[in-house]
């Protein structure tokens, strides 16, 4: 039998003249694609344990527009970050968490100059706080002794510079944490980035996320931990193509801490 997860939408805050402390930006990816339906849903699941008073836009989410400011499409870009923030203004809403470092680096550094003010979170920093003030405990046996190494997204390190909290998190798991020789700000992106994601690579002698799946097998994870939902997809494909699928997974930070 599956859980019921609770995910109540502003709309219905909003009927009751409330304001969650959070709104979680689920993102094209945590909606659409079957896999990072997964990582929506255990961060979900964090929300409900944690007793985190959240809430979702729903069928009112549109696209932050990430995608076409990297391709080049700024007018598109502007039109859809204006539907969002006229939305999110509506609202007043005033902390947004997202799974997706696209999301994440758009809305927070993108959006003021369009009218769009907002505290923003990674996934990975508001587990952190939930785990730092006590409203969120681990019993932590799960992952004991695995040895687990974490794939840096773009725009949450080397674009926000944000290292630790991951790191923290997967420590929290009594796992096993191994670096990269690439790792922090020398990480290598996955190929994903800048719209990559939703064309074919161009001819050459090898793509981008087998060469950073190399740099992963290197030292011999059982785990390799994500961040971003293209990430996932990405070292996935990587982990395909060496045929390692039965010996290592891909998982999301959300996804190792919910089962934690």
């Amino acid at each position: 039998m599956s859980e019921q997860l609770k995910v109540p939408t502003m709309a219905e805050y909003m009927a009751e003249g409330k304001q969650p402390e959070i709104l979680f930006w689920v993102g094209s990816a945590g909606s659409y694609d079957d896999r990072a339906k997964k990582i929506t849903k255990a961060f979900v699941k964090i929300l409900n344990k944690a007793n985190v008073d959240f809430a979702v836009l729903g069928t009112e989410e549109s696209n932050t527009g990430d995608v076409a400011k990297r391709a080049g499409n700024e007018f598109l870009f502007q039109m859809q970050a204006m539907m969002n923030i006229e939305v999110l203004n509506a609202y007043e809403i005033k902390r947004i968490v997202t799974c997706d470092p696209h999301s994440f680096n758009c809305i927070k550094n993108e959006y003021p100059s369009l009218g769009g003010n907002y505290e923003v979170m990674h996934h990975t920093q508001f587990i952190k706080e939930l785990i730092d003030s006590g409203r969120l405990t681990l019993e932590g046996n799960t992952y004991k002794g695995k040895r687990i190494t974490f794939h840096d997204p773009c725009y949450l390190g080397r674009a926000n510079s944000e290292y630790e909290a991951p790191r923290h998190l997967l420590k929290k798991t009594n796992a096993n944490l191994v670096e990269m020789k690439r790792h922090k700000s020398t990480a290598l992106c996955c190929g994903a980035g800048g719209a990559q994601m939703f064309k074919e690579p161009e001819k050459g002698d090898k793509d981008i996320n087998v060469l950073r799946t190399e740099d992963a097998l290197e030292i011999k994870p059982d785990i390799i931990a994500t961040g971003c939902p293209y990430c996932n997809t990405m070292m996935s494909d990587g982990i395909k193509a060496k045929e390692k699928e039965n010996e290592i997974s891909v998982m999301d930070i959300a996804e190792l801490i919910a089962n934690t």
